[in-house]
C-alpha cells in the first residue's frame, strides 16, 4: 500500500520561505515520478513541481519556476519542495502525489494514482 504524508507546512510572510516534505512508503517499483500539486479557494487544482524518480527529470509550473526547487532523498524517502520569494498567490493546499504513467507528460493530468492529504500554506501580504 502506498502512502504519502506530508510535513512542512504553515503560515510565512511574502518574500519568505518554507520547505515541504513528503514521506513516502510502498514505491516498490521505479518507473514513476513524485512531486507536489496545489489546490486554492476558488481556483483549480494546478501542478507545481515533479521529479522523474529514475531519471531525475524535474518540471515546474512556470509561476513557480526559480523559486522552489524539488528533490528526492531516496535513503530516507523523502521528497522535498524548498519555496523560496513567496508569494500570497502561493497560499493554497498542497499535495503529494505519485505519477504511474504520464504518456509523456510528466506532471500532467494522466497516471496521478496516488495522494497524500494535504497541507496548508497560507502566504500573507
Amino acid at each position: 500500500e502506498v502512502q504519502l504524508v506530508e510535513s512542512g507546512g504553515g503560515l510565512v510572510q511574502a518574500g519568505g520561505s518554507l520547505r515541504l516534505s513528503c514521506a513516502h512508503s510502498g514505491l516498490t517499483w521505479d518507473d514513476y515520478a513524485i512531486g507536489w500539486f496545489r489546490k486554492a479557494p476558488g481556483k483549480d487544482r494546478e501542478k507545481v513541481s515533479c521529479i522523474d524518480h529514475a531519471f531525475l527529470r524535474k518540471v515546474y509550473a512556470d509561476s513557480v519556476e526559480g523559486r522552489f526547487t524539488i528533490s528526492q532523498d531516496n535513503a530516507k524517502n523523502m521528497v522535498h519542495l524548498e519555496m523560496n520569494n513567496l508569494k500570497p498567490e502561493d497560499t493554497a493546499v498542497y499535495f503529494c502525489v505519485v505519477q504511474t504513467y504520464n504518456l509523456g507528460n510528466l506532471c500532467g493530468d494522466y497516471g496521478l494514482e496516488y495522494w497524500g492529504k494535504g497541507i496548508l500554506v497560507t502566504v500573507s501580504e
